[in-house]
């Protein structure tokens, strides 16, 4: 390879990697990070989540309960230890009828 074929080689390759590199600011991705989000209505996780929260903290029988909620991919994780188990079952109803929601693993246990 002579010079100037080095040369040529060597700014397309500067000029490659600054077309691939962008603009960007410091700190920022190159590419745009979707949310994550569920099939079902294509509801962020977080959306879920704090939908979950909020639904149980209206309810009078469970507002008084750490209720631990956790979602990834519309898949629902509740935690948490509650009375007896009717407020058991009413938590995972209100969990499943969260705009989002796919499935909801039930981790909650009855106080001894």
């Amino acid at each position: 390879m002579d010079k100037r074929t080095e040369r040529l080689f060597l700014v397309a390759t500067i000029a490659g990697a600054a077309v691939i590199g962008g603009c960007n600011k410091p700190g920022q991705p190159l590419l745009p990070t979707p949310a994550a989000s569920t099939p079902a209505g294509n509801v962020a996780d977080i959306d879920v989540t704090e939908n979950v929260k909020t639904a149980l903290q209206r309810n009078d029988a469970l507002k008084a309960f750490d209720i631990g909620v956790v979602t990834l991919k519309g898949d629902v994780r509740l935690k948490g230890v509650l009375d007896n188990q009717s407020q058991i079952d009413e938590a995972i109803r209100i969990a499943r009828a969260a705009a989002g929601a796919h499935t909801i693993h039930d981790e909650l246990t009855i106080r001894k």
